[in-house]
């Protein structure tokens, strides 16, 4: 499990997309499991949670697109 000690999206993307699958945790924010390079939504997710998910996984997207077609 890694320990984010600040939320820093773009850093909690890469790790994610690079890792793929396993737990972390964001102080301030919870803890979150990841699956196939993805944030996953927990089932009783507060809106803090949802935020975040949605966030980081926006993020991992664009990390997957070309740089040509990102702008």
């Amino acid at each position: 499990m890694r320990i984010f000690k600040q939320y820093q999206p773009l850093l909690i993307a890469k790790y994610v997309k690079t890792f793929f699958s396993g737990r972390l945790y964001i102080r301030g924010r919870g803890a979150f499991w990841y699956a196939k390079g993805m944030l996953v939504m927990p089932a009783h997710a507060d809106e803090r949670h949802r935020t975040t998910v949605q966030e980081i996984n926006r993020l991992i997207g664009q990390l997957h697109m070309p740089a040509d077609a990102a702008s």
